[in-house]
């Protein structure tokens, strides 16, 4: 079975980002995030109403960092590493599996530059090199096609469908679920 700590807490940096911890500092900007009807338009969840609720959920997560059951980054831009522009996370970590399910969520104005990608590398090198996971999947509605392309493009494989079994706002909803096995990674290196 995996052994996993987070602590101390693993910051990550690409070329253009830096994937670190998600502070209470972050509650408005993540506010804006999970409220902003683009960004949650295939997330399956109600957008957000509160900056409240924003603060809860940073709580939640730092609660399943304290747990080692789960890590979500706050991503931002190196030249300005205060200002969050989207989340990037491992969870639901089946430990006795070695498996966890990969999520991502970005502000529009950062879409289509490469950036979930340029994380995706990392997030999955730390997966599967520090975390030594052996799969990797992602959870996605099929109406999806963007985030479809950077599992794809990540080297993840269509292992699923399952026909109507989310219930989100009064109707049944299909589920793709995409899978990459650590010896199919082709990314980076730490």
């Amino acid at each position: 079975m995996l052994d996993i700590n987070f602590t101390p807490f693993p910051q990550l940096s690409t070329e253009r980002l830096l994937l670190r911890k998600l502070i209470d500092e972050d509650a408005e900007q993540l506010f804006k995030l999970r409220s902003n009807p683009k960004v949650m338009k295939h997330i399956g969840k109600k957008p957000m109403t509160s900056i409240d609720e924003a603060k809860d959920f940073i709580k939640m997560i730092n609660g399943l960092l304290e747990e080692n059951s789960g890590i979500t980054w706050a991503m931002a831009l190196k030249e300005n590493p205060e200002k969050m522009i989207g989340t990037f996370g491992l969870w639901r970590i089946m430990k006795e599996h070695y498996r966890a399910e990969i999520g991502y969520m970005l502000f529009p104005e950062f879409w289509q530059k490469g950036l979930t990608k340029e994380a995706m590398v990392t997030v999955l090198t730390y997966g599967f090199q520090k975390l030594k996971l052996h799969s990797i999947e992602g959870r996605i509605t099929p109406l999806n096609t963007a985030s479809a392309k950077v599992l794809e493009g990540a080297g993840f494989v269509k292992e699923a469908y399952f026909k109507e079994d989310f219930f989100f706002n009064g109707q049944f909803e299909d589920t793709a679920i995409y899978s990459l096995l650590s010896r199919n990674f082709t990314g980076g290196s730490l």
